[in-house]
């Protein structure tokens, strides 16, 4: 990629720090190649958000990092270990993944979903104990769901909904979780609980997250960590206010905009600019 400004906004992580990592990977579907040779380091005990236009590789990374989406070059390192050389069941209790709009079978309640995270936890020689039985109250706790364990998945509001589904990644019990577009047809009250859900899980519970987020406002909020993508690499990492400037949304987004300080946060606010914007037409 041709040098530009926005490449000294990537900050580096401490290599002892790293839990996660993609190392010069590159990644596709068919003959259509996506993402090149791309390094992404996840740091431990922080909301990693990655943003980006339509199109540019971020949900496909986010696959590659879970495990469900091989690597054609480079690789991923779990814990110091290749993630396509560890055994499933070992990645799931220690990473989970919520894909973009899961789909529950018909008539499956909350409890039972939520109990379908203890899959990797259970074997031929242990069957459902006082520990999975506590894991999923727990886990329903967390989510305000324990009164609605009973309901059909399908009956609930999309905002309960996508909580039954973080429950399940809750069950689980792994410290790293990876959130694929969470409030996507959620309006924005439910989008905000959502999100508030994901930073309590972070700050009260000390979980490693990575989502993926279009809203860029909601992303600058309630992110440790930005990484924005273009074409299938990474232009800038870093906290929210390095690499959330007009210059950034011009380069990555192609949009004028101003970037204020939000009122009630502090932390960067996108307001676009009157005019066309800077994308090409098609």
């Amino acid at each position: 990629m041709t040098s530009t400004h926005l490449d000294r906004a990537v900050t580096p992580v401490p290599e002892g720090e790293v839990r996660l990592r993609a190392e010069g990977i590159s990644l596709g579907y068919g003959a259509r190649t996506i993402v090149e040779g791309l390094d992404l380091e996840v740091l431990p005990g922080a909301v990693t958000t990655v943003i980006g236009p339509n199109g540019c590789g971020k949900s496909t990374v986010l696959r590659a990092l879970g495990r469900l989406l091989p690597a054609r070059a480079g690789q991923v390192v779990l814990d110091g270990k290749r993630i396509d050389k560890t055994p499933t069941r070992d990645v799931a209790k220690v990473l989970g993944i919520l894909p973009q709009s899961p789909a529950a079978p018909e008539g499956l309640t909350v409890g039972d979903l939520v109990a379908r995270g203890r899959h990797p936890h259970q074997a031929w020689y242990r069957q459902w104990s006082g520990d999975d039985e506590e894991a999923v109250a727990e886990a329903l706790a967390w989510t305000g769901l324990s009164d609605l364990a009973d309901r059909p998945v399908d009956e609930l509001s999309g905002g309960q909904r996508q909580r039954a589904w973080i429950s399940m990644a809750l069950a689980q019990q792994t410290d790293l979780m990876l959130l694929d577009e969470p409030t996507t047809f959620l309006d924005l009250a439910h989008q905000v609980d959502v999100l508030e859900l994901v930073r309590r899980l972070q700050s009260e519970a000390g979980r490693t997250v990575v989502m993926v987020l279009h809203d860029l406002n909601l992303a600058a909020r309630y992110a440790d960590r930005l990484v924005a993508m273009k074409d299938g690499a990474i232009v800038a990492a870093g906290a929210p206010a390095e690499v959330i400037t007009e210059e950034m949304l011009a380069e990555v987004f192609g949009l004028r905009a101003r970037v204020i300080p939000d009122p009630v946060t502090g932390t960067p606010l996108v307001v676009p600019a009157a005019g066309p914007s800077l994308r090409p037409s098609r």
